[in-house]
């Protein structure tokens, strides 16, 4: 139990994981030791080896999880042995020797630059002074989708935002992403005008904010991700043209996929989403070569189908 705690405090306190990596980590490990079936008294260092994560992995495939879940309990598995070295109980990282799962690559959905326009003129107008929170409601939920847009956030940063963060002389948003990391984040004018408007109505209708929220619930309490995706669900639900999945994550993927295509580089990219590396901004360069290889299908003369005239 003590050493249990202590790796809690190293991926909180050290690593600076949030509390749902931290949830996950622990109860991957909780698994990872369920299935080996530990006896009291047995060394770690004969719990966790090679061996014993390899068939740990053959239980989990056997099971039909993902390649990507899989990767996620070994992650969290590495982590933990890697406290254990520094602990001095294990004398080196068993998973450097593991072949892990291969993860198929999958290309983000994203909704198209007309489809939000479309969106945004439609829903676009506040509601008039004095009107009554349940007309509110709507007005905040299309301003928290065009934050989300506008500056590619993910729905824990967004809930967080405080009217503080908001730098309206410089045009910035502070925002406090994974790891408890900030950074920067423009504010397009268009933003910039729709969070002035929204916050003169806010302010009215909501005048007890001691924590300075920029955004709060039906009930007057600070949002939790689940109420911005419903929030997301509920605004997006009423553009017919989107269809499927309505969520902030695809927001997220829409605005780097519409950045890329409309010339922004790989790296300035990286820093707006807040990505600590490279290659998980790279995911969205395939979205752009779809969108390259159908311009030149329609365009590129010798790309285009011959004409059958017949004999």
């Amino acid at each position: 139990m003590e050493l249990k705690s202590e790796f809690k405090n190293y991926l909180r306190v050290e690593k600076r994981y949030s509390l749902r990596t931290e949830a996950n980590y622990l109860a991957a490990v909780e698994q990872f030791f369920s299935f080996v079936g530990v006896v009291e008294g047995e060394s770690i260092k004969t719990i966790l080896t090679p061996l014993s994560v390899r068939a740990f992995i053959s239980h989990l495939m056997g099971n039909g999880l993902s390649h990507s879940t899989i990767n996620l309990k070994l992650s969290a598995l590495s982590s933990y042995s890697k406290f254990l070295v520094r602990k001095r109980r294990l004398s080196s990282n068993p998973l450097e020797r593991i072949n892990r799962p291969k993860e198929s690559s999958r290309i983000p959905l994203f909704y198209s630059e007309p489809v939000l326009k479309r969106f945004f003129d439609a829903h676009g107008p506040p509601p008039k002074r004095g009107a009554a929170l349940q007309e509110f409601w709507p007005y905040r939920d299309r301003v928290l989708i065009e934050l989300l847009y506008s500056t590619g956030i993910r729905r824990g940063e967004a809930a967080t935002l405080t009217v503080g963060d908001i730098d309206f002389s410089r045009s910035t948003l502070r925002v406090v992403g994974k790891g408890d990391k900030e950074r920067e984040v423009p504010l397009a004018p268009s933003l910039s005008a729709t969070l002035r408007e929204y916050l003169s109505l806010f302010k009215e209708l909501y005048p007890h904010n001691p924590k300075g929220m920029l955004f709060l619930t039906d009930s007057g309490n600070p949002l939790y991700p689940l109420f911005v995706n419903r929030a997301v669900e509920r605004g997006l639900s009423k553009a017919q043209e989107i269809v499927g999945r309505r969520t902030p994550h695809i927001l997220r993927h829409s605005l780097a996929t519409h950045l890329l295509n409309s010339g922004a580089d790989l790296s300035s990219i990286k820093e707006l989403l807040g990505h600590s590396s490279l290659a998980a901004t790279q995911h969205y360069t395939h979205n752009s070569f779809e969108q390259l290889k159908t311009i030149f299908q329609t365009a590129h003369p010798r790309a285009k189908k011959e004409i059958n005239y017949g004999d």
